[in-house]
């Protein structure tokens, strides 16, 4: 159940965005145990002012192409599963929409299930009953 938020500069096609989506999407069922359907996805643009990014931290050169996604998970991952998360995710979005791999930025963060309610004001998945 995790959601992925993607921050970038403003700017890019519709196109450009959908492939963006598909492929952290794609990333994430394929290396990170995410069930088909279980997605949650979420686009931000910023005006070039809005993003201090440092070029080269541990990293780099970042372009103006850079993105940070940020996935808010469920359950807590092994190393090794995000590893291979991170190795696919670049993958992906080096092929569409042709993202270099070193402007890509991935934050994990997990939380317990009653953190989640996906509507009708219900704890989520495995959560205690709620009164």
């Amino acid at each position: 159940m995790p959601m992925a938020r993607i921050s970038l500069q403003c700017g890019k096609s519709p196109e450009h965005l959908r492939a963006l989506a598909d492929g952290v999407y794609r990333a994430l069922h394929e290396a990170f145990e995410v069930p088909a359907h279980d997605r949650f996805v979420l686009i931000h643009q910023h005006q070039p002012h809005e993003l201090s990014i440092d070029p080269d931290y541990l990293g780099g050169p970042r372009t103006a192409d850079f993105v940070l996604v940020a996935v808010t998970a469920g359950r807590p991952r092994s190393a090794a599963v995000k590893q291979a998360f991170y190795r696919r995710l670049v993958e992906r979005l080096a092929a569409a929409p042709g993202i270099d791999p070193e402007d890509v930025m991935v934050v994990v963060t997990t939380t317990a299930a009653e953190d989640w309610s996906f509507g009708g004001g219900r704890a989520g998945i495995g959560a205690a009953a709620q009164p």
